[in-house]
Order: structure tokens, then C-alpha cells, then sequence
């Protein structure tokens, strides 16, 4: 037997989209509230963190493990490479460039994660651990197969 949806799918009111990059505006300013006293936005971050699991890492790849184009990873590692934190550095093939934290990068990541740490858990506490592991869970399906 098929349930009829409680919320109206077809009212753009309650576009999917929309509410996802809503909700994402909201997390992302409590995110960037807690982590500003090292000096780091949430998607800084985040692209620290990525460098920091991948790295040396091309750009290229490094794009395709965080669904973003080029040209945006670009434009958003400016800032981390203008302070620092990131460094490019040619690859074996000259063509390739491989993104690198600097020691400086490190500490600030050190310096932010104990920060992120307990946003998160707070974040995940205003609605339960259970369901923050059904988001994460969806939010990566839905990033696997939408496109």
C-alpha cells in the first residue's frame, strides 16, 4: 500500500533544493561562528582537512572527492594558499600540480578541529546522534546518485 506524502512535493515552497542550501546556510554560520577564533571558515575547513587526508594531492582529485568543480576549488583555496596554509607544488608530471598543507596549515587545522569537534556534537545533539547518522547517510546517497 502506497502512503500519500505528508508535504505537498509539488509546491515550491518545499523544493528540495532550496531548503538543503537553507539549512546549509544555517549550519554553515554556526560552523563559521564556532571556528572563528582560529581565524577559519567551515568550507576552510574542510578543504584543510581534505589536503590534509589526500595530500600531496592534485587538484583535480582533489575536486572529484568533494564534488566541486575546478574552477571553485580554485577560488576557494586563494585564501589558505594567500595566508599560508596550502601550498602548490609541481608533480613528477609537470603538467600535475599537488596541493600540500604547510606546517603552518597543520597547526591551524590542530587549532580548529577541537573547535569543530564540538560544534559537531552540539549540531548532531539538537536532534539526536540517530538521526544525524540517517542525514549523513542520505546526504551522501543523495550526493551519489543526483546529477
Amino acid at each position: 500500500m502506497m502512503t500519500t506524502p505528508k508535504i505537498n512535493l509539488s509546491d515550491p515552497a518545499n523544493c528540495l533544493c532550496f531548503n538543503l542550501r537553507k539549512a546549509t546556510r544555517a549550519l554553515t554560520q554556526t560552523y563559521d561562528a564556532a571556528l572563528k577564533p582560529v581565524g577559519v571558515t567551515a568550507p576552510q575547513f574542510t578543504l584543510l582537512t581534505a589536503v590534509k587526508r589526500q595530500g600531496p594531492v592534485p587538484l583535480s582529485d582533489l575536486a572529484g572527492a568533494l564534488g566541486m568543480d575546478r574552477t571553485t576549488l580554485t577560488r576557494n583555496l586563494k585564501p589558505l594558499q594567500r595566508d599560508g596554509l596550502v601550498v602548490s607544488a609541481e608533480g613528477d608530471d609537470r603538467r600535475v600540480r599537488l596541493l600540500t598543507l604547510t606546517a603552518a596549515g597543520r597547526t591551524r587545522l590542530r587549532d580548529a578541529e577541537p573547535l569543530w569537534r564540538a560544534v559537531q556534537l552540539k549540531v548532531a545533539g539538537t536532534f539526536g546522534h540517530k538521526p544525524a547518522d540517517t542525514l549523513l547517510t542520505e546526504l551522501d546517497r543523495i550526493s551519489s546518485t543526483a546529477g
